[in-house]
This record gives structure tokens, sequence and C-alpha cells, in this order.
């Protein structure tokens, strides 16, 4: 057993025995006081060790918690190191959407290039998707993992325009005037369409003139995930700090609504798989038996990574060992990473809905669709990044003027959520490649004795 897994082991059996103490005993005891804070320093040790940043974001979001309980008087003093980080993270999304958009759009929408190969791969990819976040959609309104929570009176002010709006306004609403305009407001849907738009505009000129503008979009691109890498590193100091906030305003009750989003998410993950997935597999045929042992290794590593791009060398050569060719897996598999997300769409609506829970706003089903379909615009063009999808939920949010403070409470827990998500990412998309090869009647499966 490695240094760093056995010191693990011993701070998650104190903080057990810290979090036990709490409920069954006097939490101001000094047995209890004296539990969490050694589990805090054998986490300290733990992290000094293991040197991850997963590591110290959850390390942090327990100090927090202890924070919270013990020295309340600090925590509320400790909101403005999570408005930091919040601040941060929002400068990301608009150069974020519109690089990754175009890049997405304009790279790969040359309707002369792509031909029938592409539009059967567009089509499939928002079928999939969309089922996808109703799946998440449906789940957490069944579980209700937010109700119950109480946030601070001046949250709870916070009202939902979009149930304000009429029909006419929403429509209106969704179309930029000012692209300048809507980046300084945050209106990421307007940021989205205007995103598409221009992509599209951009496939449809000559080369020469496209070319520039396209590096310019893909060097933005990845310099803002860079940006984002940047900001990561104060992740762990604004998620205790909001951990901390949050556990003086709403005591340890919060916890219990995390375990049950986490479980939310989870079976609505096994259902997408079995409902969609599985189907999906017996219409075309599938050989399960060669897939699943093909994708064993990219998902692992997905898992074990929370990034779907560290799987895509793996994933597209095992595509390729069980007979779809190398064209097909080639134009299939990246698209994909930019417009068939299943797992990371599935876990922003059904976390949206959850925020919106949190802050006690019961939003209609026409909000809620009105949210979904936002959602399925803004999760295209966001890679398989550690933490990105919290710069799409975080402009969602903002969009339908809902609070952050619930989702710093959900990215105490979401490292667990991202495994999941993430190999359900490079499931569907391993998937992907097989449907369009079959579509194409070009899969030709490696003959076995």
């Amino acid at each position: 057993m490695s240094k760093p897994f056995y010191w693990l082991i011993i701070a998650l059996v104190l903080l057990l025995s810290a979090i036990t103490s709490m409920y069954f005993a006097d939490p101001s005891s000094y047995f209890s006081i004296i539990t969490r804070w050694l589990s805090v320093l054998l986490f300290i040790v733990y992290g000094f060790k293991n040197q991850s940043l997963t590591a110290w974001i959850f390390i942090s979001m327990v100090i927090g918690a202890f924070v919270g309980i013990d020295f309340p008087e600090v925590a509320e003093n400790s909101k403005v190191l999570s408005s930091i980080f919040l601040k941060l993270i929002k400068t990301v999304i608009a150069p974020l959407l519109f690089g990754t958009l175009v890049v997405g759009i304009a790279g790969h929408a040359n309707l002369k290039q792509i031909g029938r190969m592409g539009i059967k791969s567009l089509i499939y990819f928002e079928i999939v998707t969309t089922i996808a976040l109703f799946i998440g959609l449906a789940a957490i309104n069944i579980s209700g993992a937010g109700r119950g929570i109480t946030l601070p009176s001046s949250i709870e002010k916070m009202d939902n325009v979009v149930q304000k709006q009429t029909a006419e306004d929403i429509i209106l609403h969704i179309f930029p005037e000012n692209i300048a305009k809507s980046i300084a407001e945050g209106q990421i849907l307007q940021i989205v369409i205007f995103s598409i738009l221009f992509g599209i505009a951009l496939a449809m000129v000559n080369e020469a003139k496209r070319v520039p503008i396209l590096d310019f979009a893909e060097s933005l691109s990845e310099v803002m995930f860079k940006f984002t890498n940047i900001i990561m590193y104060f992740a762990p100091v604004g998620v205790g700090a909001a951990v901390a906030y949050t556990i003086a305003h709403m005591g340890l009750d919060v916890m219990a609504n995390l375990i049950k989003l986490l479980l939310t998410l989870y079976a609505a993950l096994i259902a997408f798989i079995l409902l969609v997935l599985v189907p999906v597999g017996l219409i075309i045929k599938l050989p399960f038996k060669a897939f699943l042992n093909a994708i064993a290794e990219p998902v692992s590593i997905a898992f074990a990574t929370t990034s779907s791009e560290s799987a895509l060398p793996k994933a597209m050569e095992a595509m390729e060992k069980i007979g779809v060719p190398r064209k097909i897996v080639s134009f299939v598999m990246p698209t994909g990473y930019s417009f068939n997300l299943d797992g990371t769409t599935l876990y922003l609506a059904l976390a949206s809905v959850f925020v919106a829970q949190a802050a006690g706003i019961e939003m209609s089903w026409g909000a809620q669709l009105i949210m979904v379909f936002t959602l399925m615009l803004t999760s295209k063009g966001v890679a398989g990044v550690p933490r990105a999808s919290l710069v799409i939920l975080l402009g969602t949010a903002a969009s339908f003027n809902l609070p952050a403070e619930p989702i710093f409470v959900i990215l105490a827990i979401d490292s667990l959520m991202d495994m999941a998500r993430t190999s359900v990412n490079v499931i569907g998309n391993c998937l992907a490649t097989v449907v369009i090869a079959k579509w194409e009647k070009e899969f030709n499966p490696p003959v076995t004795d």
C-alpha cells in the first residue's frame, strides 16, 4: 500500500468518526473537535503526498465544513474568497464558448467536405444528447435532491426571471442585439446564438479568409482552457470558503442533499445506458462482448482521470480494432467530443434544476424546457476537460437568475460525479462511431475462430 493511500485511509476513518460523533454526540465536545481537526491534519498530509488538485478540493471542502461548524464568525467573512473564484470563472464563459463553438462548426461543418456522414453524425448526436438532458431533468424532479436546503435570506429574495417573461419576451431574449452587451451582462444563450451564426458564416467563406479566423478561434479555445486550469488552482480556496459559508448558514443537513444528488446522478446515468445506449446497440446489432472488451481500457482511463480527452487515443484505437474504418473514427470521435457528451449534458440538466430547487424556486416545466434548450446549445463545444462543465453550469445559472452558492456546494462532490459522467461520455462516443459505421454500411468486425 502506497504511503499517500495509507494516509487517505486513516484520514477517512477519522473523518467518518468525526461525522458520526457530530450526529450522535455534542458537536462542540472536545472529542468531536479533536477528531475533526486531527482528520483535517491527516488530510493535509495526504494532500502534500498526493499533489492532486482533486484531492485538495476535497480536503478544502472538509476544512470548510469544519470551519463553518467550529468558527462560524470566520466562515461569515470567507464568502469574499468564493466570490473571487466565481468572478474569475465567469470571465472564461464568453470567450470559451465563442472559441469552441466556432471551431466546432467552422472546423467541421463544411457540407461539401463532410457530406452524408456529417449530417448523420449530427442528427444522431442531437437525438441522443437531447434524450440525456430529459432523463437528467426527469431524475432530479423525481428525487427532489435540492429541496429542503435553506439558503441565506439575501439569496432567497432572488426571483426567477424566466417565469415572469411572456413567450414573446423569451423568444426575443434568445437573440443578441449587441454582442458586447450580451457578454457584459452574461447572457450566455445570446453568446451561443452569435457564435453559432458566426461559425456558419465562417464556414461559408473561402479558405483563405476562413483559416486565419479559425486559427484564432482555436488558439482562443486553447488559451481559455489553460486560463481555466490556472483559475482551478484557486478552486480549493474558493470551494473551502463557499462550503464554510454554506455550512455556517445552512448547517450539516446540506450534506444529506449532496448524497441524494450523487445517487440521483448515478441512477440517471445508469438509466440512460439501459434505456438509450443498450437499445441503440440492439437496433444496430452491436457485438456487445467485443465492444465492452474494447472500451474497458479507455473508460477506465476516463473514470480515473475525469477527462474524456485523456481516453481519446485509446478509444480511437479500440474502435478501429473492432471494425470501424479509420476515416469514420477520425471524424466521428473528435466531433463527438464537441457535440456528443452524453454524461455531461445529463449532469448539466440535473445540476441546474438542483440549483433552482436549492434556491426555493419551483421552475415550471416550460421554464425547465427552456433551460434544457439552453443547455443543449451551451454544452456543445465543451471538450472533456475536468471542471469544464462548471463554466457552463455557472453561465446557465446566471442566465436564469439562479444563485451560484448551490453550485459551490455541488463542487464539493464534483469529482465523484465527474468520474461517472466522463465514463458515459466515452461510452457514448465509442458507440456513436459504430452507429455511423453501421449506417454507412462500412462496419467490418474482425473474423474470430
